[in-house]
């Protein structure tokens, strides 16, 4: 729970759920509002559970959905009745606090100056800024001069393919108007965090401010999108503002669903439980490996597709080694439990991989899918599938690490833009939108049946910027995403396994196989990992470099729109 003060009587928060209602009230507030619709998310609690959590901490509950983007004259009204009339301080709360904030703002616009509620709203970490021109409408009270923002190219994600995309597009176009929206202020570098969770790195050298990787010119718009009417060129923003565009790039990633493990989200970080795919309980990772001298150590794989398919294992790995190096491998019971049948999908790194799971002595467990966890009771429950038919099995450790099942984003899937599954439905050579024309994807959200990796990342983006500036142009796309992707698979500290593939398994080496064999461990492939790789993602990508990233273009564009 994360309470964000914004006037004397009112704060926002994201989502509460009904164990944080106490801690609010026993934090002074009288009255919770809840902003947002039930259903609206898969692991969100109703209206009708906070309600009761509300009345047994002895708080007053109101009800107000808001669909982002539809904030109305008849919601106003009624969210200044609750203003008016309710106990306060009043804590009001939606997804991410944005739907609350934008809520009071609109209801002091015709009373405080924009500076002044942009001020509040800000201190309380919700940049309102998009909003200024419908807050000065209010304030001069002509609320019909509120306007669209425009912009010619906006991209969607401040994650690696979204920063990547715009530093390849200004490459090519420096003076392009392009915007990014990202509601969060950090950018994480998640290929480090699995050497977090190995003692490698320390936490913070994968966290930057998301300003201090922007390139300069670009506007930030520092709001989460709620949805699309790519018929209109419209991304709707959470607190109702609309952006539009020419042209979209959309690279939001995916979702963690931590929740769809039965007990995961009340353990995770304790009891046992790590997960190198967060950034806060990697350092736990590399504190059970150096804690742990004997017992069960539990590693899981969700089934696909999941971000570095290599990293469930590369955790096994590295903890196993360290167990090795200091003498206590032979007292720990190793298991890999896989939802898939295999233990890598390009059978070619296969036999090098599997050295080291009987060096280490680990078990593999295949068609094995984590389903529950009892942090206190060291117990995790699988789904065991075999000869078509499933069971359950409970097995108990000393240390499981937990892959999270993972899926498109909830307001992907909600979109026109997704396909069946819920990803971001576009042609895998051009990352063009099957059915948009003016809308791209990459990353980890997009529907290419590559592996989600930054090194996916590092060649799509290029294709995009080509493309988008192409049609720009009036032309026709012209690069070509051949599915590449790397997994540099660590499997002992000082040696990687270099996995390098794309589209249906074919290897695609970087290197010749005399400064780096693939297929085999060596030194190189860690020493490209720990030490070149870093710099590479920071100063390379982000900045339009693309050393060996150069996009496949049946002929290069001839002039840059700008």
């Amino acid at each position: 729970m994360e309470i964000k003060p914004i006037s004397p009587h009112f704060a926002a928060s994201p989502q509460l759920r009904p164990e944080d209602v106490q801690r609010a009230v026993d934090a002074g507030y009288k009255t919770i509002v809840c902003n947002r619709p039930d259903h609206e998310g898969d692991d969100q609690p109703t209206a009708a559970e906070m309600a009761e959590a509300a009345r047994r901490a002895g708080a007053d509950f109101r009800f107000l959905p808001i669909k982002p983007g539809s904030i109305t004259a008849d919601l106003m009204t009624a969210f200044d009745d609750i203003l008016a009339t309710a106990k306060g301080p009043i804590l009001g709360y939606c997804r991410t606090g944005n739907r609350s904030s934008t809520l009071w703002a609109l209801s002091k616009a015709p009373l405080l100056s924009p500076d002044a509620i942009l001020a509040a709203t800000g201190r309380a970490g919700y940049d309102l800024s998009a909003l200024r021109p419908r807050l000065a409408a209010a304030f001069e009270g002509d609320v019909e001069k509120a306007a669209t923002i425009h912009h010619k190219v906006v991209v969607l994600g401040g994650g690696a393919g979204g920063l990547a995309a715009i530093g390849s597009l200004l490459k090519r176009a420096p003076r392009l108007d392009v915007a990014l929206i990202e509601p969060r202020e950090d950018h994480y570098y998640q290929p480090g965090w699995t050497l977090v969770g190995g003692g490698v790195f320390d936490r913070g050298q994968t966290r930057r401010r998301l300003q201090e990787v922007l390139p300069e010119g670009v506007a930030l718009i520092r709001q989460a999108a709620a949805g699309f009417r790519p018929d209109e060129n419209l991304v709707v923003l959470e607190n109702g503002q609309k952006v539009s565009y020419e042209q979209l790039i959309l690279a939001p990633g995916l979702k963690l669903d931590w929740s769809a493990v039965k007990g995961l989200c009340e353990t995770l970080g304790k009891n046992g439980v790590t997960s190198n795919y967060s950034y806060s309980t990697a350092p736990y990772t590399w504190e059970l490996v150096q804690s742990l001298k004997g017992g069960k150590a539990i590693f899981t794989q969700p089934p696909m597709p999941i971000k570095c398919a290599g990293a469930p294992q590369k955790a096994m790995y590295l903890s196993a080694d360290y167990w090795h190096r200091h003498g206590v491998l032979n007292t720990i019971d190793i298991e890999f439990a896989n939802a898939g049948g295999v233990l890598f999908g390009v059978p070619d790194y296969v036999p090098a991989l599997m050295e080291y799971i009987e060096k280490y002595d680990a078990t593999l467990s295949f068609h094995h899918n984590l389903v529950a966890v009892d942090g206190p009771a060291r117990k995790a429950t699988f789904e065991v599938t075999a000869n078509g038919e499933t069971r359950t099995v409970e097995k108990t450790f000393d240390m499981l690490h937990v892959t999270p099942p993972q899926t498109g984003l909830d307001f992907i899937k909600a979109s026109p833009l997704a396909d069946a599954a819920g990803w971001i439905d576009v042609d895998q050579a051009t990352l063009r939108h099957r059915r948009f024309d003016n809308v791209w994807g990459l990353g980890d959200g997009a529907s290419t049946p590559n592996a989600k990796t930054a090194a996916a990342v590092r060649k799509q983006a290029p294709v995009v910027a080509v493309n988008v500036l192409n049609v720009l142009d009036g032309k026709t796309p012209v690069a070509q995403y051949d599915g590449y992707g790397s997994c540099p698979l660590t499997v002992e500290r000082g040696k990687i396994v270099l996995a390098e593939f794309g589209y249906g398994g074919k290897l695609q080496p970087s290197f010749p196989s005399w400064v780096i064999d693939g297929t085999k461990p060596t030194r190189a492939a860690w020493f490209l990992k720990e030490r070149l790789l870093p710099p590479m993602y920071w100063q390379g990508m982000f900045k339009g470099r693309e050393w060996l990233a150069e996009p496949d273009v049946t002929f290069k564009p001839v002039a840059a729109a700008e």
